[in-house]
C-alpha cells in the first residue's frame, strides 16, 4: 500500500515516520504558542502506590518564579496545563489537577515557566455572591450554596431553628439536590454544618445542636474572602459559636474559620473544608462527651420518608452496623429521581483522634464526626481546634475502590519533585 503526499508517492514503511513528523511539529506548535520570558523548573510527579487520575496537586512556589505569570506544560505531550497560585497559607503554592492517568508506580514531568502576559486562564469554578448566599458552579453547574445570611425556618412560632452559617443546598453533578434543610423531625439539622451538641463554658453548660434548647447558637458572622479560578474556587468564612446561658447575655465562645475550596471537576464534585475554631475569650471551651456532635451532614427528605438511604464506610459497614466505629471515610447514599447518588466525606488523617468516631443514625439520613464520643476534650486560648474533610459528591452507585482511592489521594497525596532548570 503506498500514500500521497505533496504529489509523490511514499512506500507504506515511511508513512509512520510521517505520523511521527506531523506528531512532532504539533507538539513544537503547542509549546510555542506560550512563548517564555524567564526562568523555568522541572516538576515530576511520582504517583506513589496506587494509580492517579483527577487527582490534585501542589508544590510550594520557586523563589524565582514568584511575582511573574506563569504556564504549566506537560513534558510529554506539550500540552498546557491550568494552574492556580495558592495564596493562603505561609508560602505560596502552584496547584492543578492531574487529569491524565498516571499508573501506579509512574513518574511525570511538566515545566513550570514565567512567560510573557497573554491574559489569564478562564475561571471554571465560579464563586457568586448574592447578598444572601456564596453560590458555586463550576463550568456553569450548581455545586453548592453557602448561607451567610439567616434562613428564616418554615414555621415562625419556631423561629429559633432559623439558621446561618452552613452549606445547602449542595448538588450532584446532574444537578439533584442531595442535603436537606428544616426537616420535621429534626430541624436543627442543615445541610453540612459544623455544632457541638453538649459544651461547657464559664461553669454553663450550653448547646449549639439542638436549637430548640435555646441555650446556645452557631451564627454566620462575616464572609472574608470569595474568588472563582481556572483550578479552584474558594471561599473564606468566620462563624460564631455564641453561649446564651450568660445573665450578662449572648457571649461569643467560639471563632469559627472555615476555608472552602473547590475544585474543577464537574463529571464529579470535590470540595474541602478546613474548620479552625479559636477561643473568642481568655476562657476555655470544653466540648463534653456525648454521642454525637460536630462535621455533619443531613441526606435528601426523601431518604427519610421511605428509609431507602444507607451509608457505606471505609470497612465496609453500614446503617446497621456501622454507628460509632471509626472509619477514615463514611459514604451516604440513595435514590434520587430514580437513580443513585451518594456523598462521601473523607476525614484527614491529621485531625484530633483519627479515626473519628461516627454517628450513624439507622433511621435517619445524617451523620457526624463524633470526636467527643471518645471522651471530653478543652479548646484553650492560644491552641485552636483544626479539623479538616474533603467532600466527594456524585451520581451513580457507590464505589469503595473509588472513595478509598479518593482517600488515599487526599491523605497522601502524590509526591512533588522541583527540579531547578538552567
Amino acid at each position: 500500500m503506498t500514500i500521497q503526499t505533496m504529489g509523490k508517492t511514499i512506500p507504506h514503511l515511511r508513512r509512520g515516520m510521517i505520523f511521527c513528523w506531523a506528531a512532532t511539529i504539533v507538539m513544537l506548535v503547542g509549546k510555542l504558542s506560550v512563548s517564555f520570558a524567564g526562568p523555568a523548573v522541572l516538576l515530576e510527579v511520582s504517583a506513589g502506590k496506587q494509580a492517579r487520575q483527577n487527582c490534585v496537586l501542589s508544590t510550594l512556589l520557586p523563589q524565582v518564579m514568584k511575582g511573574q505569570e506563569l504556564s504549566l506544560v506537560r513534558v510529554e505531550d506539550g500540552a498546557e496545563i491550568p494552574i492556580q497560585i495558592d495564596p493562603s497559607g505561609d508560602q505560596r503554592q502552584v496547584v492543578w489537577i492531574l487529569r491524565k492517568a498516571l499508573p501506579k508506580g509512574a513518574t511525570r514531568q511538566y515545566r513550570l515557566f514565567a512567560r510573557k502576559s497573554i491574559g489569564g486562564q478562564p475561571d471554571h469554578v465560579t464563586v457568586a455572591d448574592d447578598g444572601k448566599h456564596l453560590n458555586v458552579k463550576v463550568d456553569g453547574k450548581p455545586v453548592l450554596t453557602y448561607n451567610h445570611a439567616l434562613v428564616a425556618a418554615p414555621r415562625r412560632d419556631e423561629a429559633y431553628y432559623d439558621k446561618s452559617g452552613y452549606i445547602h443546598p449542595l448538588y450532584t453533578p446532574s444537578g439533584k439536590v442531595i442535603t436537606d434543610d428544616f426537616n420535621p423531625d429534626h430541624a436543627h439539622q442543615h445541610g453540612v454544618m459544623f455544632s457541638w451538641r453538649k459544651v461547657l463554658f464559664e461553669g454553663r453548660e450550653n448547646n449549639g445542636w439542638d436549637q430548640k434548647s435555646q441555650l446556645g447558637k452557631v451564627e454566620h458572622s462575616k464572609v472574608d474572602s470569595f474568588s472563582g479560578g481556572s483550578v479552584f474556587g474558594s471561599f473564606t468564612t468566620t462563624i460564631d459559636h455564641v453561649d446564651l446561658t450568660a445573665k450578662s447575655g449572648p457571649v461569643t465562645m467560639l471563632k469559627e474559620h472555615w476555608q472552602v475550596r473547590i475544585y474543577a471537576l464537574e463529571d464529579q464534585f470535590l470540595f474541602d473544608i478546613k474548620s479552625t475554631q479559636s477561643c473568642a475569650t481568655q476562657q476555655p471551651v470544653t466540648i463534653d462527651k456525648i454521642h454525637y456532635g460536630g462535621m455533619t451532614i443531613r441526606g435528601h427528605a426523601d431518604w427519610h420518608d421511605d428509609h431507602s438511604y444507607d451509608f457505606l464506610t471505609s470497612e465496609g459497614r453500614n446503617k446497621e452496623n456501622g454507628n460509632q466505629s471509626r472509619p477514615r471515610w463514611v459514604e451516604l447514599y440513595g435514590p434520587l429521581a430514580g437513580e443513585t447518588a451518594g456523598v462521601t466525606i473523607l476525614s484527614h488523617p491529621g485531625n484530633f483522634r483519627f479515626p473519628q468516631p461516627v454517628r450513624l443514625h439507622p433511621k435517619m439520613p445524617y451523620f457526624c464526626f463524633a470526636v467527643a464520643a471518645l471522651d471530653a476534650f478543652q479548646i484553650e486560648p492560644g491552641k485552636p481546634y483544626v479539623s479538616r474533610y474533603r467532600f466527594y459528591v456524585h451520581d451513580g452507585k457507590p464505589s469503595a475502590q473509588v472513595d478509598q482511592r479518593l482517600w488515599e489521594d487526599y491523605a497522601d497525596p502524590p509526591e512533588v519533585k522541583v527540579i531547578p532548570e538552567s
